[in-house]
């Protein structure tokens, strides 16, 4: 039986997934099974991964999902008494689940998830703990003010310590207090689903840990997607439902300040010339965002709505 069920999404890149696979074998003793949910695969990148993996269960997803109901289908099948979440674009050059897995025996019962520093490839961090995330939090992370990679009561402090929530790219959790949760909330389809969770554990009683002596490197891109599109808008409305609270009143004020500041960008994308480039893109996705504000279309609809509309 293993100990770790190692939980990884990938979209129909058999490089990224790889990588990241010969690079948790690697570095790690813990009893491990991986379990990938293919999402939208090619048979013939399929056949890549069965041939250099057999050992890996393989989840097959084969429709427009988001991150939530992906890593979901995965973990339902998972029966490792902890579950090490991360994805595909990520590389270990230490073990990273042996010492989380360690953390968590010393820490007790009451922790139900511990993270690694995560940091990119140029060594700058993303997340070293989080702090609690609040409507205003939120607000100010829009304006890109504010961060969360300076030292505070929850981030980036030394050794082991509690933090207020986690990184979906990466963090361990055990398996019976997250089923219990109910796994990843699918109401979110790109973000806060993350933060949802870590608030989650806290309400049931338990912690967040992190360990800044543990670190992994996430090669996210730095660069905007073309799918930003459908991508942002689909992130904002999970956001306008998670900060509101059910809260009519909460709901209005952070939509009307998106809103206002959406209408400013798309004033600047046009006086720079959005028919062109990177701010074609931004253009399109501001417009996007704006249209979505007071819409009851769900995260997933707003998503396959505007990716359906990106197609050629």
């Amino acid at each position: 039986m293993p100990e770790v069920s190692v939980i990884i999404v990938s979209m129909n890149r058999p490089d990224l997934l790889s990588a990241a696979v010969d690079s948790i074998l690697a570095h790690n003793k813990t009893p491990l099974e991986i379990i990938v949910t293919a999402y939208l695969y090619e048979e013939e990148n399929l056949e890549v991964v069965r041939a250099r993996y057999p050992d890996i269960q393989l989840v097959m997803s084969d429709t427009l999902r988001g991150f939530s109901v992906n890593n979901n289908m995965a973990l339902r099948e998972a029966r490792g008494k902890y579950v090490f979440v991360v994805n595909d674009d990520t590389l270990e050059d230490m073990p990273v689940i042996d010492r989380l897995v360690a953390d968590m025996e010393k820490l007790g019962d009451k922790v139900a998830t511990v993270s690694p520093r995560i940091v990119f490839p140029n060594g700058k961090v993303q997340t070293c703990g989080r702090p609690e995330w609040t409507m205003r939090r939120y607000m100010r992370h829009y304006l890109h003010l504010g961060s969360e990679v300076k030292k505070g009561k929850w981030t980036l402090r030394e050794g082991l310590f509690r933090t207020r929530t986690l990184n979906g790219a990466c963090f361990l959790a055990i398996r019976d207090v997250f089923r219990k949760a109910g796994w990843f909330d699918e109401t979110y389809t790109f973000t806060p689903e993350d933060i949802a969770l870590g608030a989650r554990f806290e309400e049931m009683g338990y912690e967040n840990w992190c360990d800044a002596d543990v670190s992994i490197t996430h090669l996210a891109g730095g660069t905007v997607s073309p799918l930003e599109p459908a991508i942002k808008p689909t992130r904002v409305k999970g956001a306008l439902l998670y900060y509101s609270h059910e809260s009519g009143l909460r709901y209005l004020i952070l939509a009307s300040f998106i809103g206002t500041v959406e209408w400013f960008r798309r004033v600047k994308y046009t006086i720079t010339g959005h028919r062109s480039g990177h701010a074609d893109v931004m253009f399109r996705t501001s417009r996007n965002v704006s249209a979505i504000l007071w819409s009851d279309m769900s995260t997933l609809e707003i998503f396959r709505k505007y990716y359906n509309e990106l197609k050629p």
